[in-house]
């Protein structure tokens, strides 16, 4: 448990205190007003004792899941950059492929009007 110096100090403070009533009451005696409201202080220090171990569990938590999140948004990133230069080049080969066809098609057309000209023509 990670306990800070005002911590110890409190529970220094009071120690002799516990001490003397866990005495009395160990020989029967009964507890006053004052003995039970140093036994709540102490009960309640350990109480914050316990919410701030809790607290630094919960913190270190959020921090782990940020640390998840960024390497998730990193590999979507990463998956989302190869799908986008896979379909960059897969347009590019498909804009290729049409204009070599194109091409190729325009010179058959250029070709047969070429010869029907020279046939027709004589």
């Amino acid at each position: 448990m990670d306990k800070t110096k005002v911590d110890d100090m409190l529970i220094q403070m009071i120690q002799p205190k516990l001490e003397e009533i866990e005495t009395r009451f160990s020989n029967g005696e009964g507890l006053t007003s004052e003995d039970i409201n140093t036994l709540l202080l102490k009960s309640q220090y350990n109480h914050i004792n316990h919410l701030d171990m809790k607290l630094n569990e919960v913190t270190a938590d959020v921090a782990s899941l940020k640390s998840d999140f960024q390497l998730l948004e990193n590999s979507v990133i990463l998956r989302f950059d190869k799908f986008e230069k896979n379909i960059e080049l897969k347009i590019s080969e498909a804009i290729n492929k049409n204009m070599r066809w194109s091409i190729g098609l325009i010179a058959l057309i250029v070709t047969v009007l070429k010869l029907a000209d020279t046939f027709v023509g004589k």
